[in-house]
């Protein structure tokens, strides 16, 4: 198939998601034929974080081109935090409610397991999925784990998220590679460097990337079984050591931090602090686009990886629209839907799929030109420690700084 010559990349997109996306949706198995005959005239309620224009703007065009398609109206419930969601879905099925008032969500991590180990999902069904087969699930191999948790098909990946730092080149000519380098350079810097307040989750996610790097080897096997008090104790006390010495060397002498990724991005930028952190590779990249970030910031990740996981979609239990919800997670892994999310002008969001196994126009449309700020190269995507870690190490975190 031969795409236009006067065809704009983004056009292409457009024309393919109305071109290729159906034909590896019509998969020609008689359960994705009933599936899909199912889903017709269905509504499917998205319950997914409203906030970020840039992402709603893409699930309204995702939702525009399933209706097109393939009859199925989708309507994005913006929410705020995703544990209220998890509770509307229990508190509903503890009532006996068998048509639920959401049919997908937008998850991953604690909400997963949680919902995973209460019987809230339906499933398993992601691998049945007709685009299922482009997924890499051996280069990213978090496609089928969440927070070491194995997904087991009760939830079908869609985007990419690794740990990744900022810098403005013309102010830090050398950026740290590793931990320790880091906090080196904090030590140099006094007053330049911090992370966000835990319990946001770009600081828990820079606690523990310090925690597995601060770990030896073999006791690293431990954060990824579920946690116990006398394992907890064991292995963070060199992270809390490490703290100790840290917070006098970072902004305000660590007796405050910045609430979030994007304080430390606008403080990094207005020259307050030297480098940010961010858990979208792309960030720095869509930053400078929007003019937000000076065109020298680079991104960089630690040489040895730092951590990294995927963000799925997930069918409860007792779901409406459950063959409806399956029609559109399955476009949300097409080709043209990961391709538009992953560009730049878009969203920027890295795709899940392994690109080298589609056709060479398929593959085409992830080939736009490197932008500024984007990753120079990718450092190895470290598992996130299993999700039972995360509340202890928070709640240890604020009784030590949090007042």
């Amino acid at each position: 198939m031969t795409l236009p010559l006067t065809f704009t990349r983004r056009e292409a997109i457009g024309w393919l998601a109305g071109t290729f996306a159906p034909l590896a949706a019509h998969a020609d198995t008689p359960a994705w034929q009933r599936t899909l005959a199912q889903a017709r005239g269905q509504t499917v309620y998205f319950n997914a974080w409203g906030g970020a224009p840039t992402i709603n703007s893409y699930i309204q065009w995702a939702a525009d081109q399933v209706q097109q398609q393939f009859g199925v109206k989708v309507v994005h419930v913006k929410v705020v935090d995703t544990v209220d969601v998890v509770k509307r879905v229990r508190d509903e099925k503890a009532a006996g409610k068998t048509e639920g008032s959401v049919d997908l969500v937008w998850i991953n991590g604690e909400n997963f397991s949680t919902m995973k180990r209460e019987g809230l999902l339906f499933g398993p069904f992601a691998e049945a999925l007709p685009a299922f087969a482009n997924v890499d699930v051996t280069g990213k191999p978090t496609t089928l784990q969440d927070f070491s948790e194995p997904v087991h098909g009760m939830e079908a990946p869609w985007g990419m998220a690794q740990l990744t730092f900022m810098a403005d080149a013309k102010r830090v000519a050398q950026p740290p590679r590793d931990m320790a380098a880091w906090l080196a350079f904090a030590a140099a810097h006094p007053g330049r460097t911090s992370y966000p307040r835990p319990p946001d989750f770009h600081g828990m996610t820079f606690l523990k990337q310090m925690l597995l790097d601060l770990t030896p080897a073999p006791e690293r096997r431990a954060l990824y079984q579920p946690c116990t008090p006398e394992v907890f104790v064991r292995v963070t006390a060199p992270l809390w050591k490490t703290l100790e010495t840290l917070h006098p060397q970072l902004w305000r002498a660590g007796k405050q931090f910045p609430a979030s990724a994007a304080a430390i991005r606008q403080m990094m930028s207005d020259g307050d602090l030297l480098l940010a952190l961010t858990f979208n590779p792309n960030e720095a990249a869509n930053e400078i686009a929007a003019q937000r970030l000076a065109p020298s910031t680079v991104s960089f990740q630690f040489s040895g990886g730092t951590i990294g996981n995927t963000h799925f979609v997930a069918i409860p239990v007792n779901a409406r629209a459950q063959a409806g919800a399956q029609v559109f997670a399955n476009f949300l892994l097409s080709p043209a839907a990961q391709a538009r999310k992953a560009d730049i002008a878009i969203w920027g969001d890295p795709t899940v799929l392994e690109v080298n196994r589609m056709s060479a126009a398929e593959r085409a449309l992830f080939g736009a030109k490197p932008q500024a700020g984007q990753l120079a190269q990718t450092a190895p995507a470290l598992p996130e420690p299993h999700g039972s870690w995360v509340r202890p190490l928070e709640q240890e975190w604020v009784r030590r700084y949090g007042v």
